[in-house]
């Protein structure tokens, strides 16, 4: 029986990103990231991905993400900024995929969202499965550090979910191969218009902290199919202060 051909090697992970292939669609920065992450079964994973991608592995582990952060200045090609419509406080859970010709992106099992016509934007436009929802972000100093404290609560949802996040960040730097392995991610898949693409980004390394989860009383991850983590501390913990990204245009993948 033909297995149809092999996959390509997955490309290396590395935390400079390769160039668009060709103008950038759309533009933003993305400030006051904190990743909080938690190690779960690569079944449970695949479960939730779109045709023609697997889990990616660190160690024989999959991960899921709950990655708050504000999202400033969005942009068309190389246009201006945004300064309302373009800058709003946005919660994604996310995970690690890679297709068979060696893309190494994200997932999105959910986007929650400040504004409603980005929701509107990337629902209609990408597939992308955003959410509208009251968000606020607020920073405080501690200590020598920072603390960062994210709340949301989904409007018109059928049942209340609600999040707050509180993440104390000191000065240092968070490196290392699961560092790179969450964060260098240059693209992300999603299933759109009966296909799976792969979506190309560009931004340059994540300037990552440690960082310390200090209160996590979350529902958008069970939303998103993620109930088995409620109540468990994240295995891992950092924050980004900003990164100027950039994303190039779709690519169908085969299939």
């Amino acid at each position: 029986m033909d297995d149809g051909p092999a996959p390509t090697a997955l490309q290396p992970i590395s935390d400079t990103a390769p160039e668009l292939p060709g103008p950038p669609l759309l533009g933003q920065q993305w400030r006051d990231v904190s990743f909080l992450h938690w190690a779960v079964d690569p079944a449970v994973v695949a479960a939730h991905l779109p045709a023609g991608v697997r889990p990616d592995l660190f160690e024989g582990r999959a991960y899921v993400g709950l990655v708050p952060f504000r999202m400033v200045g969005t942009h068309l090609g190389r246009g201006p900024g945004l300064p309302w419509l373009g800058t709003f406080a946005e919660t994604n859970v996310r995970l690690y995929t890679v297709d068979d010709a060696g893309h190494r992106a994200v997932v999105f099992r959910s986007l929650d969202a400040a504004r409603a016509l980005p929701v509107l934007a990337g629902r209609i436009g990408f597939g992308l499965p955003y959410v509208w929802t009251r968000m606020r972000h607020r920073v405080r100093p501690h200590g020598a550090g920072t603390e960062h404290v994210y709340t949301a609560r989904r409007r018109w949802a059928s049942h209340p979910v609600t999040s707050t996040v509180r993440v104390r960040v000191g000065d240092e730097p968070a490196t290392g191969g699961l560092e790179s392995f969450l964060t260098a991610r240059w693209g992300l898949h999603v299933a759109h218009l009966g296909r799976t693409w792969f979506l190309p980004n560009h931004h340059e390394p994540w300037p990552l902290r440690r960082a310390e989860a200090v209160e996590v009383a979350d529902g958008v991850l069970p939303a998103a199919g993620f109930g088995e983590v409620t109540g468990r501390a994240p295995d891992h913990v950092m924050h980004a202060a900003v990164v100027h990204t950039r994303f190039g245009r779709p690519q169908a993948l085969p299939g």
